[in-house]
């Protein structure tokens, strides 16, 4: 075993030992951000609830521990509450159930499952807007016109399932909004906006919003890392180069705006960098994006966004992974700074893409992508 390879079973498995070891207090709960070293529990219609499970599975691929594979069977089946009840459904169904349902479906053959996702991707099927190609983001009265960036990491759930049902409409929703972000959401310079507003009616881009960002035209790094991995599993679902051009334009302003060790702060604009935090969560997830990209691409590209991808990751294994006090697995994560929500604070959604990342360096392919992907 070379030294590369060395550090990433050694970081695959503290990171494994440290959800085997928190899920005896966690169980079949749905943790979010972590306080004074525990995870604190949200209800299971929050976006964050396929995480945990997420995580579960992936530690189940890899150790066929069956009380994994309970524990996250009892999480997907708590979402059927809130499948059913459908007020508090919005857009980040994939997030919730490409993480519980297909998972178990894809490992398991859960025929339940299967049927549950494709309840799901009929409601986020539902709210396409027509005139402006896009899918809706969240539920407020005054937000009907509003379509956000993490929402690229839902569409896989539309890919799917229009193969498995074989109605193309899922496919075309998907493909729509993803034409949608390249045109109005991805910058020529590679960074994202995180809310993008339209005239409900006529579909017409009426401006945009900082969100959790700084300021509308700044650089949310959490944004920046859902624009490459959104783009890039666009690209693998379709074939479209456009896609593969956003994700590589995406990566290259989020690679060339990184602080020394690899981990962004929270946003890559601010106007001083002194005593702003950093999100562990944006490089986790942009690492994982990244390999996707170099999976997508031949030769000297497809080398360096691997190297790229690796050196986060090794980056977050030596400075960023918390100690045996601390429930989480990486430590300073950024939830939503305007919000003043989980500030320097780990994150269940850092956890679950740092542990995706290395999966993939370990020849596995991640929930997201086409059933036939091979990293």
């Amino acid at each position: 075993m070379n030294t590369t390879e060395q550090w990433i079973q050694e970081a695959w498995n503290a990171g494994i030992r440290k959800v085997m070891s928190t899920s005896r207090r966690i169980g079949a709960a749905f943790p979010h951000g972590s306080q004074d070293g525990k995870f604190q529990l949200m209800l299971p219609h929050y976006w964050t609830a396929g995480f945990w499970p997420g995580l579960l599975w992936l530690a189940y691929r890899d150790r066929q521990a069956d009380e994994l594979r309970q524990l996250a069977e009892n999480c997907e089946e708590q979402l059927d509450e809130v499948l059913h009840s459908y007020a508090q459904l919005d857009h980040d169904m994939g997030f919730m159930w490409m993480l519980t349902s297909i998972a178990n479906w894809r490992l398991t053959g859960n025929e339940q499952s299967k049927r549950r996702a494709l309840m799901v991707a009929s409601h986020l099927a539902g709210r396409f807007n027509l005139q402006g190609s896009f899918i809706r983001a969240w539920n407020h009265p005054e937000r009907v016109g509003w379509a956000i960036i993490d929402c690229m990491m839902n569409l896989p759930l539309l890919h799917w399932a229009s193969k498995q049902s074989g109605d193309p409409r899922f496919k075309h929703i998907a493909v729509a909004h993803a034409k949608m972000v390249v045109k109005h959401f991805i910058r020529e310079d590679g960074s994202a906006y995180h809310v993008v507003c339209f005239d409900p009616e006529t579909g017409e881009r009426t401006g945009a919003l900082g969100g959790q960002g700084y300021a509308e035209d700044s650089a949310w790094s959490r944004g920046a890392a859902w624009a490459i991995h959104g783009s890039i599993l666009s690209y693998q679902h379709t074939g479209d180069v456009a896609f593969l051009e956003a994700a590589e334009r995406a990566a290259h302003y989020f690679l060339t705006h990184l602080p020394a060790d690899k981990v962004p702060y929270w946003d890559f604009r601010l106007p001083s960098f002194e005593g702003a935090p950093k999100d562990s969560s944006a490089a986790a997830i942009a690492a994982s994006g990244l390999l996707n990209l170099a999976a997508a691409c031949q030769g000297e590209r497809a080398s360096f966004y691997r190297e790229q991808a690796c050196g986060i990751l090794h980056s977050l294994s030596l400075n960023y992974v918390a100690g045996d006090s601390e429930e989480a697995i990486l430590v300073a994560g950024t939830g939503n700074l305007p919000g003043n929500q989980n500030i320097n604070k780990p994150l269940i959604y850092g956890d679950y893409f740092y542990m995706e990342a290395l999966s993939k360096l370990r020849g596995q392919s991640s929930f997201w992508e086409p059933e036939s992907q091979s990293l």
